[in-house]
């Protein structure tokens, strides 16, 4: 659509701070006044001190998933999920859920899954019946904020084991131009559907944007695309690898310019858990943990910015709300140079140029410099920082309510080091995910390190 019209959009903005949850607050009493000045300004946004002990922060106990495809027939979203909580009990060496506290449901979509109030089908499937549960749902942002959600609370005590489970199918089970329409429902309806908008057009109109501003090249984002498919050809659970070069995408079929079919991320069916607790918990009650390094969840932080492009103009290179979520989470990790103490990442690639604009936002080059730094392979599986060595939503796919944890997950099996060799990064310690809703109206950052 015409970025001009998506630009002309406006409303009013809103504060809103967050209540204490106890008197020693998690990340700081000043989180309530992230507004757009101090998104620009990381260094006033107050976070709790990286001080917090290993022994306060979660470990990573077991992780689960299915493969993720275009579409799994014969199954509906039950089926997924029951698979990949059994993939995660045999990871944990646990036989049933009976020792786990406390489930915690992410999906983002009772459209695309046909179900309302599937957390507590979900719940109930798994076999968590009676034990608490609740659903978290923040569009694409939706698998992050469940496990900052479930990281809050293990650290509030609520909880020692909380399993966080996501699924969504999203794929074939509905046409391209449904999904497209279902997920413009995410953006604002009153304001932005009734001119056409839709997310393609908006991420378009901010790339056009970095284009014009800073000189990035669509083969440099093309980069993106034919590295994060190569990628997902050695991650068995990947969507749809493939070897594609620069000019195949060059040459793909444009969708919303300078956007092209080989830009764009994958609509797919699947499902991923992570079972966290506190380190008693998990070496009294998981029998697989012990036999490997410990993973803990150590950072987490979250940015939001306004639902709609045009209320940014004319600052709309790049995300705000991710620059504020990863102040938050370096500042409680003790991360001053992320592009030297972080060792892998998982980025939100929803389109091949969002990696780019994503990689300034978190500090690992400086803005304008990450066209020339992806086509440089700084990023590539032997560079000196790997990124979406999954495959990325390009490659490994996007069922939305799994996806952060798919991130995270393959994060956690690097610092194990345990993935696929040709894609494993050598002595990684630290891994990162970034993660984001809409046009990163909101962001969350996490941040895992393998202590040993």
């Amino acid at each position: 659509m015409d970025s001009l019209i998506v630009l002309a959009l406006f409303d009013f903005k809103t504060l809103i701070g967050y209540p204490q949850a106890r008197s020693q607050p998690l990340i700081g009493s000043g989180i309530g006044s992230i507004t757009h000045a101090i998104a620009d300004k990381p260094d006033n946004v107050r976070t709790r001190s990286s001080e917090l002990s290993m022994s306060m922060a979660p470990v990573v106990a077991a992780v689960g998933a299915t493969s993720i495809a275009s579409e799994h027939r014969g199954c509906n979203v039950r089926d997924l999920m029951a698979e990949a909580v059994l993939d995660c009990l045999a990871d944990a060496g646990l036989d049933d859920l009976s020792a786990v506290e406390q489930g915690l449901t992410s999906y983002e979509s009772d459209h695309f899954n046909l179900q309302m109030t599937l957390g507590a089908i979900l719940h109930d499937t798994i076999g968590m019946i009676p034990k608490p549960n609740i659903r978290i749902e923040g569009g694409g942002a939706t698998g992050a904020l469940a496990l900052r959600t479930a990281w809050a609370y293990i650290q509030s005590g609520l909880c020692d084991s909380i399993l966080v489970y996501g699924c969504e199918k999203n794929g074939r089970g509905v046409s391209s131009q449904t999904a497209n329409q279902l997920f413009a429902l995410s953006a604002d309806v009153d304001w932005e559907m009734m001119v056409g908008g839709t997310y393609t057009g908006f991420y378009a109109a901010m790339i056009r944007a970095h284009m014009e501003a800073f000189g990035t090249g669509e083969e440099q984002f093309a980069h993106v695309a034919v590295r994060n498919r190569h990628n997902a050809g050695f991650n068995p659970i990947a969507h749809k690898p493939m070897d594609i070069s620069i000019d195949d995408v060059m040459n793909s079929r444009p969708v919303a310019e300078p956007y092209k079919l080989f830009d764009c991320s994958l609509l797919s069916d699947g499902a991923a858990c992570i079972l966290l607790a506190t380190e008693e918990w998990a070496r009294r009650h998981c029998p697989a943990f012990d036999k490997r390094a410990p993973v803990y969840f150590t950072a987490t932080g979250c940015g939001s910015d306004t639902m709609r492009l045009g209320d940014r103009y004319p600052e709309i290179t790049n995300f705000r709300a991710k620059r504020a979520a990863a102040a938050q989470a370096y500042a409680m990790a003790n991360i001053s140079d992320p592009m030297r103490e972080i060792d892998v990442a998982e980025l939100y690639d929803s389109y091949s140029g969002v990696e780019i604009q994503a990689l300034e936002d978190l500090g690992f080059v400086e803005r304008g410099q990450g066209g020339p730094s992806v086509a440089g392979g700084i990023f590539d599986l032997d560079g000196e920082l790997p990124v979406n060595t999954s495959g990325g939503l390009l490659g490994r796919g996007a069922p939305v309510g799994a996806t952060g944890i798919l991130q995270a997950i393959e994060v956690v099996q690097q610092l194990w080091a345990t993935v696929d060799p040709r894609r494993q990064v050598a002595e990684a310690r630290r891994g990162l995910t970034d993660t984001h809703a809409g046009i990163a109206s909101i962001s969350v950052v996490n941040i895992f390190e393998r202590r040993d």
